[in-house]
């Protein structure tokens, strides 16, 4: 077992195509993490997935017990490895994941996943928080775009200006090959 954990956060079906929340880029983004998740097996790394559930019952997407809330075929978590149900954008509120952290003695998290522009961003900045050295995938994360004060803003500048953010201060953000290179 070593020091370093993977967290994929939100790689569910209502991001992709025929969900109902659809990311831009977010089969590239998946088809990404999945190299990461599988290198971080081979390599022994805790793999940690997070899957979200909006527990309203007027949810716009991922609804407890439906398909759109399950973990994508691209990214879904094989036995022994634990899975996440959170209800808040930083999957460290009220859930387990800082505990199981510590007690496997993690001091590396590498972040992968959706949406760039809020779990993504809320669990490096955390997990900075709590101490740990985080690394995001930037290719391996997927957003769509916003809108504020009648501004469109196109995903990949919604994604640039989180990552850019991020590796400001946060953690270090590379690309997919950089990393398994």
């Amino acid at each position: 077992m070593t020091r370093t954990a993977l967290i994929v956060v939100d790689i569910q079906n209502d991001y992709f195509p025929g969900g109902k929340w659809i990311l831009n880029g977010v089969d590239a983004a998946a088809d990404n993490a999945a190299r990461i998740i599988a290198a971080a097996r081979e390599n022994g790394d805790t793999v940690i997935h997070i899957r979200h559930e909006t527990p309203a019952v007027d949810a716009p997407f991922f609804v407890p017990d439906s398909v759109g809330a399950q973990l994508h075929a691209k990214a879904k978590n094989i036995a022994g490895e634990l899975v996440i149900v959170k209800h808040y954008m930083n999957p460290y509120r009220e859930t387990e994941l800082l505990h199981v952290l510590e007690s496997k003695g993690v001091e590396n998290v590498t972040v992968i996943g959706n949406m760039s522009h809020m779990c993504i961003d809320a669990v490096t900045r955390a997990s900075d928080d709590y101490g740990f050295k985080a690394t995001v995938i930037h290719d391996a994360c997927a957003t769509h775009d916003l809108e504020f004060n009648g501004v469109v803003v196109p995903s990949a500048q919604v994604h640039a200006a989180f990552m850019a953010a991020l590796r400001f201060g946060y953690a270090s953000v590379v690309s997919t090959d950089e990393f398994l290179g």
